[in-house]
């Protein structure tokens, strides 16, 4: 597994992925930070989408600085296994419907990835306990959005989740912001959030006041709950 990913999945201390970087300048202060994460849109539906051209602007300047997730939905297999073999991301968010079939083919291939799964109020989670991915990211559902709603999800849901199964490493996602980042870590004790509306100024473009409001804390989960 890559440094950088063993580390952003690690249960020893939360992480943060900011998603839905569109800039240079952005990416590179993000870098800056210390953020452990960064996600770069491919679905071209998406308000932060970033054409494969422009994230080869920036995407190369930051290998082994930050770990670079690139998020797809529903895409053509070849999209994110030729970022991949370019060495211009480290793992590939499957964000979308992909079907078992999908994920597997990448995990046999020993690619990594993170899969994107919808929650809502009667989902049935054990059916990520059998997707081969690196780690589940929980979302809100959002059929056609796939993503970047701003809608909290169920933490307690979560939470029973982590707690009762042997289960690949949690990212959240869904509504995540400074005012309320300290008390989802401290409800559900995920690796990771993940965190894009939560950390813009306007869809793409990040505000870096909240994003080091998010920073500290994930430095002091705990600390910051009380």
């Amino acid at each position: 597994m890559h440094p950088l990913l063993d580390s952003f999945l690690s249960s020893a201390a939360p992480s943060l992925k900011i998603c839905g970087v569109t800039t240079v300048d952005d990416a590179n202060r993000l870098t800056e930070l210390g953020v452990h994460a960064l996600g770069v849109n491919f679905w071209p539906e998406s308000r932060r989408y970033c054409p494969p051209n422009t994230a080869r602007q920036f995407l190369p300047t930051l290998k082994d600085r930050i770990l670079r997730v690139g998020v797809f939905v529903n895409a053509d297999p070849a999209l994110p296994r030729n970022l991949l073999a370019d060495d211009l991301i480290d793992v590939a968010q499957l964000h979308g419907d992909e079907d078992p079939a999908y994920c597997e083919a990448f995990a046999g291939e020993d690619l990594p990835f993170f899969k994107a799964i919808g929650v809502t109020e009667d989902s049935n989670l054990a059916s990520a306990l059998q997707c081969p991915a690196n780690g589940i990211l929980l979302d809100a559902h959002a059929p056609g959005v796939y993503g970047g709603t701003g809608r909290t999800i169920d933490w307690e849901t979560v939470t029973r989740f982590i707690d009762h199964h042997s289960s690949p490493p949690v990212i959240l996602a869904g509504g995540i912001t400074p005012q309320n980042a300290a008390e989802a870590l401290r409800t559900t004790r995920a690796c990771a959030l993940d965190v894009a509306s939560g950390a813009e100024s306007s869809p793409g473009i990040k505000d870096f006041e909240k994003v080091s409001a998010l920073l500290e804390t994930v430095g002091s989960p705990l600390d910051n709950a009380n």
